[in-house]
Formats: C-alpha cells, sequence, structure tokens
C-alpha cells in the first residue's frame, strides 16, 4: 500500500481567554491507501481537530499536511475545496443530509458539483444504493428515514465519487448499538471491496474492536499506534 496521508510535526492551539490551548500537539502520522483506521481517545484529544486538518477545513498552527503528494498547508482555500470535493468524503455524526433533497438527490450532489454527466450519476446512485442496502429508496427524502438508513445515505454519498479517503467523526454515535454494528459491517465490507481509505474519530467500543489500526491520542499526542 502506498501513503495517502502525511502528517508532519502537526500542531493547532487555540486561545480562549487568554489562555493557549494545545489541541493538536507534534503529531507525526502516515495513513496509507485502504486501511481502516481509528482515532480514538477520550473526549478533548484531539481526535476531531485531528481530522479536520487533514481534510483542509482547519489550517494548522504549525507542521504540515499532506494528502498525495499536495501540502494543505500551502494550498489557498479554492485548492483545498477542490481536493475535498475529489478526494474527500465526509460521514458525520449527524449524518448532514440536505433535508428538501431526496436520497438520489444528496447522494449525486458531489457528483453534481463535479460536472459529471446525469446518466453516469444515476448508475452510481443505483449502484451505491444497492451496497449499503438501500434499494428502491431514491425519491423518500431523510426525514422519511430511520437514523441507521440516513447514515446509510450519508456513507453512500461519501463513497460514490470514489474518493481516496473517507473521514467518519463519530459515525455510530447517534445510532443504537444493532443499527451501529450492521453499519461497521458494511463500511468494512466496501473498504475491501474498493480499498477506499476509512480514518474514523470515536470512542465507540464497536469501532475500536474493528479497526485494523488503532492511534490513541492524548492531550493533542499520539500516546500508541498499535497495527492488528
Amino acid at each position: 500500500m502506498d501513503q495517502l496521508i502525511r502528517t508532519e510535526n502537526l500542531e493547532k492551539t487555540y486561545n480562549s481567554d487568554s489562555v493557549r490551548v494545545f489541541a493538536v500537539r507534534g503529531v507525526s502520522l502516515t495513513v496509507k491507501r485502504g486501511e481502516f483506521t481509528a482515532l480514538v481517545g477520550p473526549s478533548g484529544s484531539g481526535k476531531t481537530t485531528l481530522l479536520n486538518l487533514i481534510s483542509g477545513l482547519d489550517s494548522p498552527t504549525g507542521g504540515k499536511v499532506f494528502l498525495k503528494e499536495t501540502d494543505l498547508t500551502q494550498a489557498d482555500d479554492k485548492e483545498r475545496s477542490l481536493l475535498r470535493r475529489d478526494h474527500i468524503g465526509f460521514i458525520f455524526q449527524a449524518y448532514n443530509l440536505i433535508p428538501v433533497l431526496t436520497v438520489c438527490e444528496n447522494i449525486e450532489y458531489v457528483m453534481l458539483l463535479q460536472g459529471v454527466d446525469k446518466e453516469q450519476r444515476l448508475a452510481r446512485v443505483r449502484a451505491i444504493l444497492s451496497d449499503v442496502g438501500l434499494d428502491g429508496f431514491e425519491n423518500r427524502f431523510p426525514l422519511q428515514l430511520s437514523g441507521g438508513q440516513q447514515q446509510r445515505v450519508a456513507i453512500a454519498r461519501a463513497m460514490v465519487s470514489s474518493p481516496d479517503l473517507v473521514l467518519a467523526d463519530e459515525p455510530t454515535a447517534n445510532l443504537d448499538s444493532k443499527s451501529g454494528e450492521a453499519l461497521l459491517e458494511m463500511m468494512h465490507r466496501l473498504n475491501r471491496k474498493t480499498g477506499i481509505t476509512f480514518l474514523f474519530s470515536t470512542h465507540d467500543p464497536m469501532i475500536m474492536e474493528r479497526a485494523e489500526r488503532l492511534v490513541t491520542l492524548k492531550d493533542g499526542m499520539i500516546d500508541d499506534d498499535v497495527n492488528r
């Protein structure tokens, strides 16, 4: 497997009431293509901040972030936006589906931005809905779906354009254990089928059990890094 993400001595600090808060401190991390990896640690350990730095949604105070060979810390806002559009899928704790759009419209949205033609978009939507077990749900709206079904749509949206990387921030936090387990099995299966890299931020034991690599953060630093 070749390198997909590399961070070098990454740092992020905030000023809160004249107090300097170290969210990420000196993190050097490499993630290879095809990994199914979880960032774990207690609340406030820096997991979500690190995901935001890796995606270019946030800018580091110090250090570097590379996506493939591109240094995100040297890219401007437009370049980072295009890199996210074309190379990164996102899965959020709160699903973040657009309520006035149908399942099909939510899933195809990124492909619309990419300029993919309608026939190809619809073919990809049908294929990914089959992969996530939602055949026939194309014309439903998010509020007509259960939480587990909405997260399946979010996963389909993240993967439909075949990104290099899917970043999942606490993807099972709002689901019951049965739905969460089913979604994890599905994501692991899709990871093996497509080779898309998954990087989770989580404190869910179910994700920790299934992750093939655990990177433990403590006080913004890597405390442990285990391949299993």
